[in-house]
């Protein structure tokens, strides 16, 4: 059984809102689609590490998970910025069961054991962060990667950490998620949100500070799940 990952998929089969206008997208989703079949088998997991679903409501997203669904393997989808549709874990996990969604998981304060690793993550947040609101949520991104964490601990196995935000891009550095990911003892982060060319040769991608980091935006990875382990 494999692991992969892939972020930012921004799905929009139930909305208005196409990505194939930019550059890079066009076709996205079919692209997606053979590249995933290609690669994945039934007995294999992906990471979905944010910005999902343009849709803007959780029943919106019907389609969009739909077609995730289909795609073979086990699917674990955490937060990204435009994911406005999230909700509690309840509600997501509801949703996922009135309407089948057997292959979709949450990531949201938990772990998921993956052969010999643990997946663990949280959306993240701006390196910037300066008003009192973007204080308090980065704060509670950082509580939430720990807590993350300490749920991958405690199954034994190794930990590796998805995030949406990249926790450092150029040499700027989210210090509060970073500190969190050194002190926790984290060894791989893979990471997405940023895309285009000129964003992309800014991302900070092998070894910083002892942390292995991937980039793994859709558009980064021409739409091709990256093999993890």
């Amino acid at each position: 059984m494999s692991l992969y990952a892939i972020a930012d998929t921004h799905l929009s089969l139930g909305c208005d809102k196409p990505m194939d206008v930019f550059t890079g997208w066009s076709d996205y989703v079919s692209r997606l689609e053979k590249n995933w079949r290609a690669l994945v088998t039934e007995r294999d997991t992906v990471v979905i590490a944010g910005d999902i679903s343009w849709a803007m409501k959780l029943e919106e997203c019907y389609e969009d998970f739909r077609f995730l669904n289909a795609l073979p393997g086990t699917k674990i989808l955490l937060k990204g910025n435009h994911d406005y549709w999230w909700q509690t874990k309840k509600k997501l996990d509801d949703f996922l069961s009135a309407n089948h969604f057997d292959t979709i998981k949450i990531l949201f304060n938990n772990a998921y054991e993956v052969e010999d690793f643990a997946v663990c993550g949280t959306r993240g947040w701006y390196y910037d962060a300066e008003s009192q609101q973007d204080k308090k949520v980065l704060n509670r991104e950082v509580g939430r990667l720990r807590m993350s964490v300490s749920a991958a601990r405690a199954t034994g196995k190794r930990p590796i950490l998805f995030l949406h935000y990249p926790p450092v891009y150029g040499d700027i550095e989210c210090e509060e998620i970073m500190n969190a990911i050194l002190t926790e003892g984290i060894e791989e982060c893979y990471y997405g949100h940023l895309h285009g060319a000129n964003t992309h040769r800014l991302a900070v991608e092998g070894d910083y500070k002892g942390v292995n980091m991937h980039l793994i935006s859709g558009d980064y990875t021409h739409f091709i799940p990256l093999l993890v382990r």
